[in-house]
């Protein structure tokens, strides 16, 4: 009797993704959305690469290009409702559905407490980061309940958990994009749409380098997590693919820091030598 082999682990052959912020501000650097879409490709997928800048988005599609992968642009701007139901369009009329929404699109936005922030600026961003993310899933979630099923991975940050921030606008956008989740879990989990968030601590990527990062503000925030490691875009990239796997069939309303350990607490003490453990073992050893 021939027995049918095992479907193929984290395999999304047939399936349709929308990534949002896909490109990458630094030609061949690799981003959160670039590491996210280049991921979901290579398993598989047919990636639909949305981004405001259109370069952007095409040399992520010509990195997948160069390893066989299908992908397709769109330009949009996510904080527009028209233009997201356009976007949605075009990547139905491409590919024929959608399965998986990845909201990555956000800005650091603007600086200051209560008295002394740019309110324009206050509204603006808080459309860029959270109201984006609802406009994209109001289009796409119809998209889903034809297919039965789909899966949204919403990106937040550390800050969103613990705040500490010295902008007001940031903390508590990214934290409301964490409720958000928790919501929209709740509200479509009976359809079979699962819908989960991370949170990435301080990786390295494009837009972080571009501000201009001393090595030792580098350094600062790799001693801020419990690996004393650097976090990537792939690192992140990684996190959402589990996300949005048929893996993940039975996850939704999760909040996943990706983050080296920062949010779990602090290792203040440096290790202890083997030979200390070992003696600090016989002297509390009760045999």
């Amino acid at each position: 009797m021939t027995k049918t082999p095992p479907p193929q682990a984290f395999g999304f052959a047939g399936e349709v993704a929308i990534i949002t912020g896909a490109g990458s501000r630094m030609a061949g650097e690799i981003g959160n959305g670039r590491a996210t879409a280049i991921l979901l490709a290579r398993q598989g997928a047919k990636v639909v690469l949305l981004d405001y800048n259109r370069e952007w988005a095409e040399e992520t599609k010509r990195m997948i290009d160069g390893e066989g992968g299908i992908s397709h642009v769109v330009q949009a701007d996510v904080t527009d409702e028209e233009s997201c139901k356009a976007a949605v369009a075009q990547a139905v009329e491409v590919f024929g559905t959608v399965h998986i929404l990845v909201n990555i699109v956000g800005v650091g936005g603007a600086m200051g407490d209560a008295t002394k922030l740019d309110l324009d600026a206050w509204d603006r961003d808080m459309r860029i980061n959270v109201t984006s993310m609802v406009l994209m899933s109001r289009h796409v979630i119809p998209e889903m309940r034809k297919n039965g099923r789909g899966a949204i991975v919403n990106m937040s940050s550390v800050s969103g958990l613990l705040g500490g921030n010295p902008s007001l606008l940031y903390p508590t956008t990214k934290g409301a994009i964490i409720q958000m989740t928790r919501a929209m879990a709740a509200q479509h989990g009976q359809e079979n749409i699962r819908v989960n968030c991370v949170c990435p601590g301080m990786v390295f990527t494009p837009m972080v380098r571009g501000r201009g990062m001393t090595d030792e503000m580098r350094q600062a925030r790799v001693n801020q997590n419990l690996m004393k490691m650097e976090g990537t875009g792939w690192d992140v990239g990684y996190a959402i693919l589990f996300l949005c796997s048929k893996e993940a069939r039975w996850i939704t309303g999760l909040i996943m820091p990706v983050d080296g350990g920062t949010t779990a607490g602090k290792a203040d003490r440096p290790a202890l030598k083997a030979d200390t453990l070992a003696e600090n073992n016989a002297k509390t050893s009760t045999e």
